[in-house]
C-alpha cells in the first residue's frame, strides 16, 4: 500500500498556528567510544546532557537507566542542526531530539502502513502525520520544550523534497514488527531513499540469544537475533559501520513466554522477578547507506 505523496506528507506548517499559539519555535525554514565530536567538554555533548537532563521530561527520565540516551544518540553520531527521521516515535526521544537538535535541525515523526492491515488501521496509518504533530506540538509546549521543526509522513511514501535530504533514520525497537507484519523491504528500501550518501541508520533492538529458535525470533516476541537483523539490513544496500553494547542487559534471559511484553516497561506479567530485570537486553547498531 503506496500513499500519494501529497496525503503522505505533512510538514510543521500544517500546524503553524499551533505551534506559534503553544510558543514552540518554527522551522528556521565498531564500538561504542565517544567520537572527537561528542568528547566531554564539546558542545554537542552539552548540549545533549542538557536535553536528556531537563527536568521537564519527568518520569520519562526514569527510563535512562535502560536506554542511555546520551551514550545511543553519540554512539548514532546524532549532531545539533541534522535532519532526523525518528521511526514510529514515542515521547520518549521526541522529547530529546527536538530540544538538542535546536532551531537549525529538523525532527521528522514517520511511520509505515502494515501490509495485512484492516481497513481501520490502514485509515488510522494515513491519518498519523497530521495527528502526531498536533500531539506532540501541545505535549513540548505543556513541557516547555522547544527546538527543531517537526514534520511527519507515511514511511513507504517519501515525499521527493525530503528524498535524499536526511542525516539519520533512528529505529528504536520496531524491527521486530516490520518483521512480523511483513514490510522489512518496504521500510529499509524507505530509509535508504530518505538518506543522504553519507547519512547513517542506527537501530536499537531486543536482542534473542544467538541460538534462539526461528520460532522465538520471528518478531512475534519482540525479539530478534543480532547476526539475522545485521544480515537483514545489509541485503538492503546498508554497511555496518559498528555495534554496541550500550544496552545490553545481562539480566534478561530473552524467552519470556509471551514475548519481550512480559518484562518492563509493558511488564504484562506482572511478576515481580521479571520486573526485576529491568528492560530488555538489546543489541545498538550502525548502518551506513551504501553506493
Amino acid at each position: 500500500m503506496h500513499f500519494a505523496l501529497k496525503s503522505a506528507f505533512v510538514t510543521i506548517s500544517t500546524v503553524a498556528a499551533l505551534g506559534a499559539a503553544l510558543g514552540l519555535a518554527a522551522p528556521a525554514m565498531a564500538d561504542h567510544h565517544q567520537s572527537a565530536d561528542h568528547a566531554e567538554g564539546t558542545a554537542a555533548h552539552a548540549a545533549l546532557v542538557a536535553a536528556v537532563g531537563n527536568a521537564a521530561r519527568g518520569e520519562a527520565a526514569q527510563r535512562d537507566q535502560f536506554r542511555h540516551p546520551v551514550e545511543t544518540l553519540e554512539f548514532f553520531r546524532v549532531e545539533p542542526g541534522m535532519t532526523i527521521v525518528d521511526m514510529y516515535p514515542g515521547e520518549y526521544y521526541t522529547d530529546i531530539l527536538v530540544p538538542y537538535l535546536g532551531s537549525a535541525g529538523s525532527y521528522i515523526a514517520s511511520a509505515g502502513v502494515v501490509a495485512k492491515a484492516t481497513e481501520e488501521q490502514k485509515a488510522s496509518m494515513r491519518a498519523f502525520p497530521e495527528k502526531y504533530l498536533k500531539e506532540s506540538a501541545q505535549a513540548l509546549a505543556a513541557k516547555g520544550l522547544s527546538g527543531a521543526s517537526i514534520a511527519s509522513y507515511v514511511t513507504d511514501a517519501v515525499p521527493a523534497n525530503v528524498a535524499g535530504t536526511v542525516d539519520r533514520v533512528l529505529v528504536f525497537r520496531m524491527m521486530h514488527n516490520f518483521h512480523r507484519w511483513g514490510i522489512v523491504h518496504d521500510q529499509l528500501s524507505a530509509y535508504r531513499a530518505m538518506l543522504k550518501d553519507d547519512g547513517l541508520m542506527g537501530i536499537v533492538q531486543h536482542r534473542a540469544k544467538a541460538d534462539a529458535p526461528y520460532s522465538y525470533t520471528d518478531g512475534n516476541n519482540g525479539y530478534m537475533r543480532q547476526e539475522d537483523v545485521i544480515k537483514l539490513v545489509e541485503a538492503h544496500g546498508f554497511e555496518l559501520v559498528g555495534t554496541s553494547e550500550i544496552n545490553a542487559n545481562p539480566k534478561d534471559t530473552a524467552d519470556h513466554k509471551g514475548g519481550v511484553w512480559q518484562i518492563p516497561p509493558r511488564w504484562a506479567s506482572k511478576d515481580e522477578n521479571l520486573k526485576a530485570i529491568g528492560e530488555s537486553d538489546r543489541m545498538t547498531l550502525l548502518f551506513r547507506k551504501r553506493p
